[in-house]
């Protein structure tokens, strides 16, 4: 533990926990949309419960990674179809790709229920049946599984000490803690936003079905698939959220004229 206040380790444990903040958003955003499928009286527990889950995952997933590493990164099989297809399967390959594709069909299918017409009912919410809470955290412990993998590799490519590693989750899952309620009251007050939030995680799914299918290398008629950078990723979301915002006010502005008529 001492050698964790060396300068470098200390200035490791600063960019690692500004990065897991970062790349723990998405996670948030996903366990924030999952909570809403629950009894308002329990969402902010499944959201409380959630984000404990995932920090408890990476810890111990950190444990599985450092031992295991080289097993995640070992082919599990390949195969040649050309001219068609060809890859080479691995073990993180296939956790990210199911996990991108998870997140591509969540996002849709909300998609789909924010826009079709509202069905009245008990126990019903936007024309579905309330999900219980444990199947709520059953999923949202299978997403973390994804977005926990990743996190974990990001700071296993930094440093190679546990505590670093370790303690920068920590911090990051105690700040997801604080945010997590103001997302979830923003996205309250602020319906219009919930769109938002959908076509982030829709690209939050593209972007790691992209990664999953470059880790393995799939090729498809002799293109082979290419991951969305990290600095693509973050630009076309803050250009999503600047969009949103301009749009609103625009849309306030049109209302108020129309209003002075």
């Amino acid at each position: 533990m001492a050698e964790f206040f060396t300068p470098e380790n200390l200035m490791t444990f600063l960019v690692l926990t500004a990065l897991e903040t970062v790349l723990g958003f998405d996670n948030l955003l996903y366990i924030s949309i999952e909570a809403k499928k629950v009894a308002p009286d329990r969402q902010k527990y499944v959201r409380q419960v959630g984000i404990v889950l995932a920090i408890g995952l990476r810890i111990a997933l950190l444990f599985v990674v450092l031992q295991l590493i080289s097993a995640f990164q070992d082919p599990l099989f390949s195969f040649d179809l050309s001219p068609v297809a060809a890859g080479s399967v691995n073990g993180h390959s296939v956790i990210v790709l199911l996990g991108g594709l998870f997140l591509l069909y969540t996002a849709l299918k909300e998609i789909y229920h924010m826009l079709a017409a509202p069905e009245l009912g008990h126990g019903q919410q936007n024309g579905r049946a309330m999900r219980s809470v444990a199947s709520a955290l059953m999923w949202i412990l299978i997403m973390n599984i994804v977005f926990s993998f990743d996190t974990v590799l990001s700071a296993v490519a930094l440093t190679k000490n546990f505590w670093v590693m370790a303690l920068a989750i920590i911090i990051s899952g105690v700040l997801m803690v604080m945010l997590a309620e103001r997302v979830a009251s923003f996205l309250a007050k602020n319906r219009m936003y919930e769109v938002l939030g959908l076509f982030v995680l829709l690209l939050v799914g593209v972007m790691l079905t992209a990664e999953g299918g470059h880790i393995a290398h799939l090729s498809f008629f002799g293109y082979p698939i290419e991951p969305m950078a990290k600095s693509t990723f973050y630009f076309v979301v803050i250009a999503l959220v600047i969009v949103d915002i301009i749009q609103g006010r625009y849309q306030k502005k049109l209302l108020a004229e129309k209003g002075d008529h």
